[in-house]
């Protein structure tokens, strides 16, 4: 069977995936960014209403992955506080200036965790060497890595992907992430040998607001407007996992 993980950046997104089939949700703020650490609020609520494996993102901030004393004390307090919660597990990575992971800080938030699985998310894919860097999470602990093979998008790294795979050698699970569709997933596992896949699959919902404000700009991002909302879309998600039926 493949692993569907869901990147959420809601309650009701948790709600709609896990409706959809989805395994998992990496739950997020801040999309636009790249994700950074959700609301204890909306982590709480989220643990209650699924029952699915919910993953916070541990992130503090945009931007790169070099995070200062201060930053990774406040990491380790979030992912204590969700952990509590009752997180089952959680996502972050942090790299040094020469874009290798940073031992110290890896291990100290994987630590903290408890025993819950750690995924090293795309921060990975910023790293210089895939391949060293590959064998220095799974020296740490973590349990998967989110990548898509250093390039844009997974599809534009199978080739990549593929090696990953035979070099973990199921010593980690090597999940694809970045521009996965209902359409090119079938295709992508097949050539890649991965067992997990991860994307947003969500769909543009309409602001209820009946009346517009017509004072303030109408996007917050090049994407999103301030009218429209992105949320898990339910039938994306049912249609990545009957393309993976068989599998």
């Amino acid at each position: 069977m493949i692993t569907i993980e869901v990147c959420i950046n809601s309650v009701p997104s948790a709600i709609a995936a896990e409706a959809g089939g989805a395994h998992r949700v990496e739950l997020c703020a801040a999309l636009p960014e790249g994700g950074t650490t959700p609301s204890f609020g909306t982590v709480k609520k989220a643990l209650e209403l699924v029952q699915i494996p919910v993953f916070p993102i541990i992130r503090p901030r945009g931007g790169d992955f070099i995070y200062s004393e201060t930053e990774l004390a406040m990491m380790v307090e979030d992912i204590r506080a969700y952990r509590d919660l009752g997180a089952q597990g959680f996502s972050f990575g942090v790299l040094d200036k020469d874009g290798r992971l940073n031992k110290e800080a890896n291990a100290r938030l994987i630590e903290a965790c408890g025993g819950r699985p750690a995924t090293l998310h795309r921060a990975f894919d910023r790293t210089c060497n895939l391949e060293e860097e590959l064998e220095v999470a799974i020296q740490l602990g973590f349990k998967r890595i989110l990548t898509s093979g250093g390039e844009v998008s997974a599809p534009k790294g199978v080739d990549r992907l593929a090696r990953l795979v035979r070099l973990a050698s199921g010593r980690i699970s090597i999940m694809a992430g970045a521009g996965i569709r209902p359409d090119n997933v079938r295709e992508l596992v097949m050539q890649t040998g991965v067992k997990e896949v991860h994307g947003t699959f969500q769909s543009e919902e309409a602001s209820q607001m009946s009346y517009k404000s017509p004072a303030f700009p109408t996007h917050y991002t090049e994407t999103v407007g301030e009218f429209t909302s992105m949320m898990s879309d339910t039938a994306k998600i049912s249609s990545v996992l009957q393309n993976l039926s068989g599998l």
